[in-house]
């Protein structure tokens, strides 16, 4: 597990480094949920995830991650970035499913100001899309 775990890691960091969304779609389960700040129902399905996180990866400038916590195939990554002129600081709370992709995401993101900018601007571009793409995979969690 050690080592499939790793790889995990390893590949996740490059990704988001790099922002290589079109590689983000491999590291997601097929029933991957999301939940994301604020106000935002649970997202469910590859599709919908693989395109927010895109959205997010694109958005949040100077994206850098600190601290790492792992516990069995649950993780902990803290982060901080930028999103215009607020900084931000969060954690991304994933947990992998036996295949070593990701099953469930939470993001939490602080402070609330950063979060609402980012609210601003992700929103209507997620609404849109889910609109094109006619998605009802959003739910209550």
């Amino acid at each position: 597990m050690a080592t499939e775990l790793q790889g995990f890691l390893t590949e996740w960091h490059r990704v988001v480094s790099e922002k290589d969304v079109g590689a983000l779609s491999s590291l997601l389960a097929d029933d991957v949920s999301l939940g994301a700040p604020p106000y935002w129902a649970r997202i469910r399905s590859r599709e919908l995830v693989h395109h927010l996180l895109g959205l997010i990866l694109n958005t949040i400038e100077e994206f850098t991650y600190h601290r790492e916590w792992q516990k069995g195939s649950d993780l902990a990554l803290e982060f901080t970035g930028r999103i215009g002129q607020f900084e931000l600081q969060g954690i991304d709370l994933i947990t992998l499913n036996d295949r070593f992709t990701i099953q469930d995401f939470d993001v939490l993101i602080r402070p609330a100001n950063a979060v609402d900018h980012l609210r601003d601007i992700i929103a209507p571009q997620m609404a849109s899309f889910i609109t094109r793409s006619n998605k009802g995979a959003v739910g209550r969690s």
